[in-house]
C-alpha cells in the first residue's frame, strides 16, 4: 500500500509540474506562431530543430532507459557509495563522448538537412545547415541532463526532471518577448541550446538531497561502462527510429504547400500534451517497479504491473482523443491563431492533429511497452519494432499523402503506431506468457463507450455555448475551457459507473489520503 501512495504521489507530483511547463511550452509556441508565422522561415528553423533533437532525444532517452537498471544493480551489490561514483565515472565518459558527437554533426549537418528536407533549396537549405550547426551543442548540454535525470530516478526522485522543463521554457520566452526582435530565428537557435543548458540547474537540488558529489575520473574500463555500451546501442537506434517516423513526415511535407511542416510540428506539439504529461509520468513511475519485478523470483506480480499500466494508458488516453477530434479545431485556434498564424494555418493544424490522435492510444501503448522489454534487459526487440514501424510508416507515407497532404502524413504515422503495438505485444507473450489481455480488452470497451459518450455530448455543448454567446477571444476560451471540465466530469463519472478497477483503486488512495 504504502508504495502505491507513493505512486500516486509521484504520479502527481510530475503530472502537476509537467502540466505547467507544458503550459509554459504552449505560450512559447504561440509566441513563436505570432512573431514568426507560418511559412518558409519558420519550416527552415523546425527541421533544423528536429535534426538536432534527433540526437539531443536519443541521447537523453538511450542514457536514461539504460541507467536506471544499471544504477539499481551497482546499489544491491555494492551499496549506494559505489553507485555514485560510478555514476561521476558515466557523466565524465557521456561528455567526452558528446563532444565527440557535436564534432561530427557540424560536419554531417548538410548531408542531414538534405535528407530531413528534399524541398529546401539555395538560401533556405544554407539557413537551415546555420541553423542546425549552431544548435549542435545542445548534445553536450543533453547528455549530462539524461545521466543526472537518470541517477535520481534510480532514487525515485521524479520531480526534478519534471521541473527541468520550466527553465528551458523560460529562456525562450524571455528571448521571444525581449530579444526576437533584434536577433530573429538565428538568435532562436542559440536561445534552444541556452534552453537545454538550464535544465542542468533544476537536478541540482535533487542531487544534493542525495549526496551526489561529482568526482573528475574516467575509467573506460569499468564493468558498468562496458555494460551501458553494450546496451545503449540498441535503445539509440530504437529512439532514433521512433523519431524518424516524424523526420520522414517532416521531409515530405517540405514539397507541400509552405506551412506543411509547421502545421504537422504545431499538431505534434498539441498530441504531446497528453504524451509529455499524463503518459510519460505514468510510465515514468512505472519503470522502475517493472525493473525491480522482473529481477523477482516470481513473474505473476511483474505481469500485474504490466496489466495495470496497460489500463492506466488506455484509461487516459482514449478519451483524450476522441475529445480531441472533437475540439480540434477551437482547440488549434485558441493555443496558437493569433498574429502571423491565421485561420488557414489553423485548419492545417487542426486536420494534422485528428490524424495523429487516431493513433494516439497505441503511441501513448508504444511507449510503455517499450520500457517493459527495456526492464528484463531486451533492447532488441524494441530497436527491430522500430525499423519494422519506418518500414510501415514510408510506405503509408507515399499512399495516403496523394489523397490527404500532410494529413495523409500524420495518418500513416498513426497506422504504423497501432501496427507495431500489437507486435510488441505478441513479442512480449512469446517472452513471459499470457499477460492476461482479456481483462484489458473489457477495459478498453468500457473506456471507450463512455469516451464516446462523453465526446459526442463535447461536441454538442460546445457548439450550443458557442451560438448561444458569440465567438470572441475571452468567450472563446472560457466555452472551450468550460466544455473541457464538464466533459472530464462527465466521463469520470461514467467510468466510476462502470467500475473499472484501476479507477476505483485511484480515487480509494485519493479518499484515504483526504481523510488523514
Amino acid at each position: 500500500m504504502n508504495d502505491s501512495k507513493n505512486a500516486v504521489k509521484s504520479v502527481a507530483i510530475i503530472v502537476a509540474f509537467t502540466l505547467i511547463s507544458k503550459i509554459m511550452g504552449f505560450i512559447r509556441d504561440a509566441i513563436i506562431a505570432a512573431k514568426f508565422g507560418s511559412g518558409e522561415l519558420t519550416d527552415t528553423f523546425f527541421v533544423s530543430l528536429t535534426a538536432i533533437s534527433l540526437f539531443t532525444i536519443m541521447l537523453t532517452q538511450a542514457i536514461n532507459n539504460t541507467l536506471i537498471p544499471v544504477l539499481t544493480e551497482i546499489e544491491s551489490q555494492e551499496g549506494k557509495k559505489a553507485k555514485l561514483i560510478s555514476a561521476s565515472n558515466i557523466l565524465n565518459f557521456v561528455i567526452l563522448g558528446t563532444i565527440l558527437f557535436t564534432f561530427l554533426g557540424w560536419i554531417i549537418s548538410p548531408l542531414l538537412i538534405r535528407v530531413m528536407a528534399v524541398g529546401f533549396e539555395g538560401s533556405q537549405f544554407d539557413l537551415a545547415v546555420k541553423l542546425m550547426r549552431i544548435g549542435l551543442p545542445s548534445l553536450i548540454f543533453a547528455g549530462i541532463v539524461g545521466v543526472l535525470r537518470g541517477l535520481l530516478q534510480s532514487e525515485s526522485k521524479f520531480a526534478e526532471s519534471a521541473v527541468s522543463q520550466i527553465p528551458f521554457n523560460l529562456v525562450y520566452i524571455f528571448y521571444l518577448l525581449v530579444l526576437a526582435e533584434s536577433f530573429g530565428i538565428i538568435g532562436l537557435m542559440f536561445a534552444s541550446v541556452v534552453a537545454v543548458a538550464s535544465q542542468i540547474l533544476a537536478q541540482l537540488p535533487g542531487l544534493k538531497k542525495i549526496k551526489y558529489k561529482h568526482k573528475k575520473h574516467i575509467n573506460i574500463k569499468e564493468k558498468y561502462i562496458e555494460k551501458i555500451v553494450k546496451l545503449v546501442p540498441p535503445v539509440i537506434l530504437s529512439v532514433a527510429i521512433n523519431d524518424v517516423n516524424k523526420i520522414i513526415d517532416k521531409s515530405l511535407a517540405s514539397t507541400l504547400v509552405a506551412g506543411s511542416v509547421s502545421a504537422l510540428n504545431y499538431a505534434n506539439r498539441l498530441k504531446d500534451l497528453i504524451l509529455g504529461v499524463f503518459v510519460t509520468a505514468v510510465v515514468t513511475v512505472i519503470y522502475p517497479m517493472l525493473s525491480v519485478e522482473a529481477n523477482s523470483t516470481s513473474k505473476e506480480n511483474y505481469k500485474k504491473v504490466i496489466s495495470k499500466g496497460i489500463n492506466i494508458i488506455i484509461i487516459i488516453t482514449v478519451p483524450a482523443t476522441l475529445g480531441m477530434i472533437a475540439l480540434s479545431t477551437p482547440i488549434t485556434s485558441l493555443v496558437f491563431e493569433r498574429g502571423s498564424f491565421d485561420s488557414f494555418a489553423t485548419n492545417m493544424t487542426s486536420v494534422a492533429l485528428v490524424f495523429y490522435c487516431v493513433g494516439l492510444p497505441t503511441m501513448s501503448l508504444r511507449i510503455f511497452l517499450d520500457k517493459v522489454f527495456y526492464s528484463i534487459q531486451d533492447t532488441k526487440t524494441p530497436m527491430i519494432n522500430g525499423f519494422i514501424a519506418v518500414a510501415i510508416n514510408i510506405a503509408l507515407n507515399f499512399m495516403l499523402i496523394k489523397f490527404l497532404g500532410h494529413g495523409g502524413l500524420a495518418l500513416a504515422t498513426s497506422i504504423s503506431s497501432a501496427i507495431t503495438s500489437v507486435l510488441l505485444i505478441y513479442k512480449l507473450r512469446q517472452k513471459i506468457g499470457a499477460l492476461g489481455l482479456k481483462r484489458n480488452a473489457v477495459t478498453t470497451v468500457k473506456v471507450f463507450v463512455a469516451s464516446l459518450f462523453m465526446a459526442i455530448g463535447t461536441k454538442y455543448l460546445y457548439d450550443y455555448l458557442i451560438n448561444s454567446f458569440g465567438i470572441n477571444n475571452i468567450s472563446s476560451a472560457l466555452i472551450l475551457i468550460l466544455t473541457v471540465i464538464i466533459s472530464s466530469v462527465v466521463y469520470i463519472i461514467l467510468i466510476n459507473i462502470m467500475k473499472i478497477e484501476e479507477f476505483t483503486w485511484f480515487l480509494q488512495l485519493i479518499r484515504r489520503k483526504l481523510k488523514r
